[in-house]
């Protein structure tokens, strides 16, 4: 079966006026794959199309929200190649996000990291439940948190993004959001999703997306500003001996060199 036939890794659907995006590859932790990151666009592009469509709703199935880039597919490609396609798809996709004339809302009750980090920085309302977990772990496999420091330095607190940026300590739903990387830590995600968005339906189109244009202007200017120099200084660790190191650690299950 072709890749094209097979079942997706992002399933749509609208329901009351939003469009649910459900990450649905959960045999590799909803990684950022080639084809997860297509669908997720187009499946952004087609809510921002629709009239009907008030608002998205970014949810997963499994026990995590997104692990960040696909490390086993990109360890098939040249690295300097990989990365610098990497880092273009993250830009499309925080910026998508961000620059998306409808709000976004991410459901999570299970593990992010990573480029899944970088994601519910992008959305505009996040809920996250009892199970999740969050945690920058790029500086244990030699690497930094490039790209998706566009969405996340603006939203955390200076003292909590330098605490998690240099540890890859984990956090809860608690602390993220007492550091403001969530809108709301809930017991029951579901419920106060339903509730934000029948909140969100008492806003008009036009004052929605005007609403959220205000909200995101600096955001968007530093992320226009900055998002080329990063990607470039992003792509050029891919390939350095550290990084080597690291994500081969990673597979085979065990401490890098330098920890100690």
């Amino acid at each position: 079966m072709s890749e094209s036939e097979a079942a997706p890794y992002v399933r749509y659907e609208v329901v009351d006026g939003f469009a649910t995006l459900t990450f649905d590859s959960p045999h590799n932790r909803n990684a950022l794959s080639s084809k997860l990151v297509r669908e997720l666009l187009a499946g952004l592009a087609a809510a921002a199309a629709d009239p009907a469509v008030r608002g998205i709703v970014l949810t997963h199935t499994g026990d995590t929200f997104c692990a960040g880039a696909d490390l086993k597919e990109a360890s098939t490609a040249d690295p300097a190649t990989a990365a610098d396609q990497r880092t273009r798809v993250m830009i499309d996709v925080l910026r998508g996000i961000l620059a998306s004339p409808k709000p976004v809302i991410a459901s999570v009750d299970g593990n992010v990291r990573a480029g899944g980090m970088g994601i519910i920085g992008a959305c505009d309302l996040v809920v996250a439940g009892p199970a999740s977990s969050f945690a920058l772990t790029e500086v244990r496999i030699g690497m930094a948190p490039f790209m998706i420091s566009l969405t996340l330095v603006p939203r955390l607190e200076q003292r909590a993004a330098s605490r998690y940026f240099l540890t890859g300590e984990k956090f809860n739903a608690v602390t993220a959001q007492e550091i403001g990387l969530i809108t709301v830590a809930a017991a029951d995600v579901a419920a106060e999703v339903k509730r934000l968005c029948g909140e969100l339906r008492k806003g008009s189109p036009q004052g929605l997306a005007e609403s959220k244009r205000l909200v995101n202007t600096a955001l968007l200017a530093r992320f226009d500003a900055e998002a080329e120099e990063l990607a470039q200084r992003s792509a050029g660790f891919f390939g350095t001996p550290e990084v080597i190191e690291g994500m081969t650690a990673f597979f085979q299950k065990r401490p890098p060199t330098w920890a100690q």
